[in-house]
């Protein structure tokens, strides 16, 4: 039995690029500047990725999502850990740095409503030095702007990433 499976176009609301190239360029080096603070503070690739990807998750991102999977995948990130990140705190496949990472991640993508608790914070400096805290912050921050750009545009079409 053969089944066709039908796609939904979504459309694109804003040629973000096109309507504030400024702002988007800007992106692109804050982008840069947090890779930098990340390369410094040596934070794994994967980590990175991870975050990412969880960031881009909670704010529904399916761009982002699609990119920063296939990006995992091409360092060598596992499928059981991408397709597990929805429910990282419930499931064995991550490190006690990591799970601290992604706490963090949560409460910071979450400010709104969780303020970052001092837990979330005390976990993350449990597992990270002040620099790598540093880091881990400009990275969130950076994809939860683009996250931020990307929902509301719509500017990127998922799936035509290729890394």
């Amino acid at each position: 039995m053969t089944t066709t499976q039908e796609t939904t176009q979504i459309p694109v609301r804003l040629d973000f690029d096109s309507f504030a190239p400024g702002f988007s360029r800007a992106m692109s080096h804050l982008d840069q500047a947090a890779t930098k603070e990340l390369d410094k503070a040596e934070i794994d690739p994967g980590l990175r990725e991870l975050i990412r990807i969880r960031a881009s998750q909670l704010n529904g991102c399916a761009y982002c999502i699609d990119m920063h999977t296939k990006d995992a995948r091409a360092i060598g990130e596992t499928e059981q850990r991408i397709y597990g990140l929805a429910a990282w705190a419930e499931t064995p496949y991550f490190t006690a740095r990591e799970r601290a990472a992604l706490a963090f991640t949560e409460a910071v993508t979450r400010l709104a409503d969780t303020h970052v608790p001092d837990q979330a914070y005390s976990d993350v400096a449990g597992e990270f030095s002040p620099h790598e805290i540093g880091a881990l912050v400009s990275l969130i921050v950076a994809i939860n702007a683009w996250n931020a750009i990307a929902v509301t545009t719509r500017a990127w079409v998922p799936g035509s990433y290729q890394p």
